[in-house]
């Protein structure tokens, strides 16, 4: 993340005729640490700084000693006006070509196709073809991490209070939830106060414990890039008649094994 923050840094400044820049990484940078972290924070600043143009998803065994998967990120900041304040991510990870002879872990490359048809999508910068290009703000990817608590009970099962009357925490059952900025359709305020909170509070947590409360004090911004859930393609499991017909062919042959193997 650091590396990726002094890239940005280097481009030639905006008064200057502004720069453009390119990085494969894996996929940790878009979702590493949690609110608040240093991880966090450098993400925070490419997107509130609308440095960050594009992402893609490339092949996974694309490189010659690993399988992971890997990112191009794109950097810009002179964006032209119809990519302001926008982030394209672009799911190239089905485009690519087998190699006839593997490289280590290497057994797939972009061939001049699936190179043309990912230029094609970032040119476009829309959304006709949803399964791999989608546009966002920055916003979509911010979210409060917001910290629940439930009061502490003595032995009579009465909440515990402090001088003033307010219940104390129990700390045991502490827990945290992530509201995304944009939930229910609001965009993001003043972190704390802001009604997003509180209107998910009401729906999504208060409903399963009524005597939940959230620490205000301790509710953190953070920034994250669910690319993965932005491109989720549901599959629905096989039908049971159909495993359980692949399950007896098995279970067959290797009853046919056995009395081979008991013949000789």
């Amino acid at each position: 993340m650091l590396f990726l923050c002094h890239l940005a840094h280097k481009m030639r400044p905006a008064h200057e005729g502004g720069g453009r820049a390119g990085i494969v990484l894996n996929g940790s940078p878009l979702f590493n640490g949690a609110a608040e972290s240093g991880q966090s924070k450098i993400r925070q600043w490419l997107l509130e700084s609308d440095l960050v143009e594009a992402i893609v998803a490339l092949p996974t065994n694309m490189f010659f000693n690993t399988g992971i998967a890997t990112y191009i990120w794109i950097l810009d900041n002179t964006k032209r006006a119809d990519r302001r304040g926008k982030v394209q991510l672009i799911d190239a990870t089905s485009f690519w070509t087998k190699m006839r002879k593997n490289l280590g872990a290497k057994g797939r490359e972009v061939d001049a196709a699936s190179r043309d048809r990912t230029v094609a999508l970032y040119d476009a910068f829309d959304e006709a073809d949803p399964d791999f290009s989608k546009v966002f703000t920055a916003n979509d990817f911010g979210y409060w991490t917001i910290t629940v608590e439930r009061p502490l009970l003595d032995q009579d099962g009465k909440p515990v209070t402090d001088s003033k009357g307010n219940p104390k925490p129990d700390a045991k059952k502490r827990d945290v939830e992530n509201v995304p900025f944009t939930y229910g359709g609001n965009t993001a305020g003043d972190a704390g106060r802001d009604p997003t909170i509180e209107a998910y509070f009401e729906a999504e947590v208060r409903p399963h414990v009524p005597d939940l409360w959230v620490d205000t004090k301790k509710t953190k911004v953070g920034y994250e890039i669910p690319f993965t859930r932005q491109f989720y393609k549901y599959v629905p499991p096989r039908p049971l008649a159909e495993i359980d017909a692949d399950l007896e062919k098995q279970v067959a042959k290797i009853m046919n094994l056995l009395r081979e193997v008991e013949g000789n």
